[in-house]
């Protein structure tokens, strides 16, 4: 099991340290007659969300503590100024031109609340991600203030558009605002209400804008095609849009949650024990691929 000390030795960014609770399993008791083994004991369910989010340590580890992870932002906000100017250039747009981008993961880290679920062996929560909301310290990610000031900076408006939930939009708000971004105003900021889709949310942006780009961490951050539980559709779609990645879509790194990993499970409620299964039947192994 992961204990803290391993959790600070990997550089893990906790959420604070009186959050973190050391769990450890029950030790059976020892049989009274050793020529007759006890049964083994069944696996509880804390053990098996233990060993779920323990598969994202690796993970979490990557995204606060590589470079590549830096690169990969710097990269994508670097080509996100790029093709703005592009737009920019282009005389024959009359709409006042806009910006799209997702928050979490995509403008502000919340990767310390992703250690802290995994060291506490949960799976999301929505009460303890409305308390890592209401504390409005998230930082910033690389390149994104400084691409989203430029936008408007050039007169483009900003919309910030997640499926966090409306009664975050306050919390939001101080957050964005604290770390440096503009335009972070409840009219700029559409969240969830009733619906989790995206796509009516961007079709009201669209109606009196021309939507230069769109920037996000999952695929359905761009576009309704991607609202599917199934793998292969998505894959199949980012090939049938593949010309859209690096023009008006930007893609960012999450190797931490999302559609990704739902998608894993297809259109089925499983159990943990199920989880566990499905993520393993998804990889290709060593004996596979020399088939």
């Amino acid at each position: 099991m992961l204990k803290r000390s391993a959790a600070i030795a990997l550089g893990l960014t906790l959420l604070a340290p009186n959050t973190i609770f050391a769990a450890t399993a029950a030790t059976p008791a020892t049989p009274a007659t050793p020529a007759a083994p006890a049964a083994a004991p069944a696996v509880q369910s804390e053990d098996l969300g233990l060993e779920l989010t323990k598969q994202f340590l690796m993970a979490d580890a990557w995204f606060q503590n590589s470079g590549e992870a830096k690169a990969l932002y710097y990269q994508g906000y670097n080509l996100a100024s790029l093709m703005l100017d592009k737009d920019l250039a282009d005389k024959t747009v009359t709409k006042k031109r806009a910006v799209i981008v997702d928050v979490d993961e995509t403008v502000l880290d919340n990767s310390p609340n992703n250690v802290r679920m995994m060291m506490e062996g949960k799976e999301f929560n929505p009460d303890s991600w409305n308390e890592w909301v209401g504390l409005a310290q998230a930082k910033a990610l690389p390149g994104a203030v400084e691409f989203l000031n430029k936008a408007d900076q050039n007169g483009v408006d900003v919309y910030y558009v997640s499926n966090r939930t409306v009664d975050q939009i306050p919390a939001t708000i101080k957050n964005l605002q604290a770390a440096g971004f503009p335009q972070a105003v409840e009219s700029h900021l559409l969240f969830k209400d009733d619906v989790s889709s995206k796509e009516p949310r961007r079709q009201q942006i669209e109606q009196d804008h021309h939507i230069v780009l769109l920037v996000g961490d999952n695929l359905v951050d761009f576009a309704q095609v991607f609202e599917t539980k199934n793998q292969a559709d998505r894959n199949k779609a980012v090939d049938e849009l593949k010309e859209k990645f690096g023009q008006s879509f930007i893609i960012l790194p999450n190797p931490m949650y999302g559609d990704w990993e739902t998608a894993l499970y297809g259109e089925q409620k499983l159990t943990q024990e199920q989880k566990l299964q499905a993520r393993e039947a998804a990889l290709t192994s060593y004996e596979s691929a020399k088939k």
